[in-house]
């Protein structure tokens, strides 16, 4: 099972990779940058999706969902443990109490 999924992890990413590069910039002018409105609108329409946008949504949706599960069972696979598990612990420095003040004998102690 672990295998199965680290190899879908993979060709996720890899995948991903592919498709996030052919996509297209969108509003990349330079005017865009110091608050022009150029030749696009910086919150438009959008349109329809295209299959690589749909690809990308879909690409992106598996890798989270695999990297989820892989950490899940890695976890359980090691057991939880802290960072700080390992680090030795120093005991608190003993505390040195100050001597009462001497009480003065009572008639029973002499």
């Amino acid at each position: 099972m672990i295998i199965l999924t680290t190899l879908i992890h993979v060709v996720v990413c890899l995948f991903l990779i592919i498709v996030v590069l052919l996509q297209s910039g969108k509003a990349g002018d330079i005017s865009a940058a110091f608050g022009g409105q150029g030749s696009q609108t910086a919150f438009g329409s959008r349109g329809a999706a295209t299959a690589l946008s749909r690809a990308t949504t879909w690409s992106a949706i598996l890798f989270m969902v695999t990297s989820i599960t892989l950490s899940i069972v890695a976890s359980r696979r090691s057991g939880i443990s802290s960072v700080l598990s390992n680090v030795p612990t120093q005991s608190a420095p003993a505390k040195t109490t100050t001597p009462s003040p001497a009480q003065p004998a009572t008639p029973a102690q002499k």
